[in-house]
């Protein structure tokens, strides 16, 4: 479901004049208290399977407490463009807007936004990834969620950057895996046979 909102003050604030403050280094993102996501594989393989990322695309994702995905939305940077993480958070904060309501009223945030990052290049932090660290940062503050994982999809695999988790597949140019059993509709129950009815007649007395 999409939703529309009115334009933010904070979405109309003038650009800054340095871009040097708009990265996070990987020490600043590690001491931010970033919360750890209890299952990352299985995050990470539902949004690859969702949304099918290639590089230079980026996917924010929205869970709930129970690290359910509330709402995603997928969209390509343009590779001219620098790096530079007040474009990406407005980038971030539109996406968002387009697909779920703000928390902006509560006291204390109760989402978390993830971010998901498919590039070429290996696992290593670069400053793109620091830009886009800050971009997130910024686009939760701003919409009323905590600020989650960043994550990067590359030709090696996938990496919590900040936690040092990860793995080979999905990575950039893997194929979606099926999506995870938790986001499958229960088996029907099996009918029929003997055993069936064996239960059937038990059942009857």
């Amino acid at each position: 479901m999409t939703f529309g909102f009115a334009s933010s003050p904070a979405a109309s604030l003038s650009t800054p004049t340095s871009s040097a403050s708009r990265v996070l280094e990987p020490a600043e993102w590690a001491a931010a208290g970033i919360p750890l996501l209890r299952n990352p594989r299985e995050v990470v393989s539902g949004l690859h399977a969702r949304h099918r990322p290639r590089p230079s695309t980026a996917v924010v994702a929205v869970l709930d407490p129970d690290e359910r995905l509330c709402a995603s939305a997928s969209f390509t940077r343009r590779s001219a463009a620098p790096a530079d993480g007040w474009m990406f958070r407005n980038a971030l904060l539109s996406q968002l807007r387009r697909v779920i309501p703000h928390d902006l009223r509560r006291r204390t945030p109760v989402r978390t936004a993830v971010l998901l990052y498919c590039r070429e290049g290996d696992a290593r932090w670069t400053e793109e990834d620091g830009a886009w660290m800050w971009g997130l940062r910024d686009a939760c503050t701003l919409h009323g969620l905590r600020c989650g994982a960043y994550i990067t999809l590359t030709h090696d695999g996938w990496q919590v950057l900040g936690e040092g988790r990860g793995g080979r597949r999905p990575n950039a140019h893997s194929e979606p895996e099926p999506f995870a059993t938790a986001d499958a509709p229960p088996p029907a129950p099996r009918t029929g046979g003997p055993v069936s009815e064996v239960l059937r007649r038990a059942a009857a007395r």
